[in-house]
């Protein structure tokens, strides 16, 4: 009989690198560590770069996709938000590298290209070789059509890399839909080694424990993630951010809120119906507690909403405030966006959902939420525009709730802790992977050691063994 771990060994799939065996040399207009993640993802052909906010992403994806250009002699396509393309045009002005914004695949020229995700299906994934995804977590929802849009698009593009900052905490759907772009495992194929089903609900799923070593080194295989440089052996200097200042502001209750909530007594939200009701109960007295803080305040102001009447109330009751809704059309949104950046605006209201990704607003060091949603990571990414590198002041972000909105923030402390283990986890792997020249990433088992010896039934086994 065949020896056990020979068998095993012949079982294991094996996913070699497809990238650039010995890339050249890497700008040095970038930082080392973030050097040594792009001569990896080159290496790698498909991986993804989960770095913090403020790391640099948009550099690192900008020479990956300049040297992709040049060792295909093919062109490169960059997905981005709304008004972070003609951000990364800028960025790549100041490091080097051309890229060119379009609107449509007549725009397309040879080398880096770049245009935001709603103008996808005015491209064809066939005139390129290699695919960047700016702010990757688009691929959370493993039912939304943007995610199956871009899997389906690019599975034969040779060269692909998706950015995005920390994945959502215990996330693991995000996890599976990025290998899944990539091409290095299906994800039904990643729960169905690693996860067992955690309750009824069939998208509720639970890392094995005996299975967690082998399942974040795999992960690790094709993904980086860094919080700092620091993680990869690098001194952290400038990324020792200032001090964060969450403040809070709880607007109290009363008995017409109670009223216009649809009952008799003041009490907290127990559900989401009843915080959105709070919610909407609350909004004058919300929107005056956070007026009151940025008309006195005289530098730029961040104000994040999350209903449409919240940000209609705001813009009126705050001097000089502008606002970026859903309704608007894309250029002005992104005029807007730049005008904020450009200080042409002092005040800008909108939502996290519209402006929360991408954007570097670091002249800005003050910040309101009216009320919080239960997304961690729009919250996350919403304060990080502000915090983060190249911040040179503390920042104050002031969060304005109704005392009668229940336990959102909370939640978004728990989320928050969450994230924090999960990064954990999976950063004590990276250092070693990302500094890595080439490896491959083998399927891994759990290990079996027999201590018992087999016993074949007599009517199985073959005249040779009998006798």
């Amino acid at each position: 009989m065949t020896d056990y771990d020979d068998f095993i060994r012949r079982k294991a799939i094996t996913v070699e690198p497809v990238g650039i065996s010995d890339p050249p040399d890497v700008s040095d207009a970038l930082f080392p560590f973030q050097r040594d993640i792009v001569r990896w993802a080159l290496q790698r052909g498909r991986a993804a770069i989960f770095a913090d906010t403020g790391l640099g992403k948009t550099r690192m994806q900008l020479e990956w996709a300049k040297h992709v250009h040049e060792h295909t002699d093919g062109r490169v396509l960059i997905l981005a938000p709304l008004a972070v393309a003609a951000q990364t045009v800028r960025e790549g002005m100041s490091c080097g590298v051309n890229v060119t914004l379009c609107k449509t695949g007549d725009d397309v020229r040879d080398g880096v290209n770049i245009t935001n995700y709603d103008r996808l299906h005015h491209f064809d994934a066939d005139d390129f070789s290699g695919i960047v995804l700016d702010e990757s977590s688009c691929l959370k929802d493993f039912t939304s059509a943007t995610r199956n849009q871009l899997i389906d698009s690019f599975r034969s593009t040779p060269f692909r890399l998706a950015c995005t900052a920390t994945p959502a905490p215990n996330d693991f759907t995000e996890l599976g839909n990025h290998a899944e772009f990539l091409g290095v495992m299906t994800r039904t194929e990643m729960l169905s080694m690693w996860f067992v089903h955690d309750g009824g609900s069939t998208q509720d799923w639970r890392l094995k424990g005996h299975a967690e070593v082998s399942f974040w080194r795999w992960v690790c295989s094709w993904a980086a993630l860094i919080r700092k440089p620091s993680d990869l052996g690098y001194d952290d200097g400038a990324y020792n951010l200032p001090p964060l200042n969450m403040l809070e502001r709880v607007v109290s209750s009363d008995i017409r809120q109670a009223h216009a909530a649809g009952v008799l007594f003041i009490e907290k939200a127990a559900t989401l119906q009843d915080q959105r009701a709070a919610r909407k109960a609350s909004l004058v007295a919300r929107v005056q507690a956070c007026a009151d803080v940025v008309n006195a305040s005289k530098g730029p102001f961040l104000v994040w909403c999350e209903l449409n009447d919240e940000g209609d109330a705001l813009t009126v009751a705050i001097d000089g405030a502008v606002q970026i809704a859903g309704s608007d059309d894309r250029e002005e949104k992104e005029r807007r966006m730049v005008d904020f950046s450009e200080g042409r605006i002092r005040v800008l209201v909108t939502k996290p959902s519209i402006a929360g990704y991408g954007m570097n607003w670091q002249h800005c060091a003050q910040m309101a939420f009216v009320g919080l949603s239960h997304s961690f990571e729009q919250f996350y990414q919403a304060v990080r525009r502000c915090w983060r590198f190249g911040q040179t002041q503390s920042v104050d972000c002031y969060v304005v709730t109704s005392e009668a909105e229940g336990a959102v923030v909370e939640n978004i402390r728990r989320k928050e802790s969450d994230a924090r283990r999960m990064a954990a986890e999976m950063s004590e792997h990276t250092s070693e992977i990302v500094k890595a020249s080439i490896r491959a990433t083998t399927r891994d088992t759990t290990a079996y050691m027999p201590n018992v010896r087999m016993r074949v039934p007599s009517w199985i086994r073959t005249e040779r063994e009998e006798s």
